[in-house]
């Protein structure tokens, strides 16, 4: 993860050109990670799908902001770091690998080819598939559709 666990390696003092890097996209094997789930039954209430864009549509607009400001957002989370183990190096760093996987698309959407992707590799493995069958009715847009109506 280049927003990540790649700079921790970089800042531990190892050089760009004595790591090999492997990106899942590139061999074919990439999978989705985060998102938002829930189960289908809750998508009946109109009540619980109107929560759930609400925090989509704030939560993209945050990603925004973020994006925007990617300075300023970096501080915010430099603020709230009880730890003090993140330093604003590191952060300005992460935030500018977030927005290159952001882009400039409506956040959080899923892609239905990279939903198709991640089914593929995980039947893939004929001795031992993560999962046996292609799954029915596994996503929906009702929630990503529904923040962007509140975002007009």
């Amino acid at each position: 993860m280049t927003y990540n666990e790649y700079w921790q390696v970089i800042d531990a003092g190892y050089a760009a050109d004595d790591l090999q890097v492997f990106k899942y996209e590139d061999q074919g094997v990439a999978t989705l990670e985060d998102g938002l789930y829930v189960l289908e039954d809750r998508l009946n209430d109109p009540k619980f799908v109107d929560v759930m864009a609400r925090f989509v549509a704030a939560s993209n607009k945050g990603w925004t902001w973020a994006r925007e400001n990617p300075g300023a957002a970096a501080l915010i989370v430099l603020d709230n770091d009880l730890t003090g183990a993140q330093t604003e190096k590191h952060q300005k760093r992460m935030m500018g690998e977030i927005i290159k996987l952001l882009g400039t698309k409506q956040v959080g959407k899923l892609d239905p080819a990279d939903y198709d992707r991640t089914v593929d590799v995980l039947l893939a493995n004929a001795s031992t598939p993560v999962i046996t069958k292609k799954p029915e009715g596994a996503w929906t847009h009702a929630v990503t559709d529904a923040a962007a109506k509140l975002a007009k």
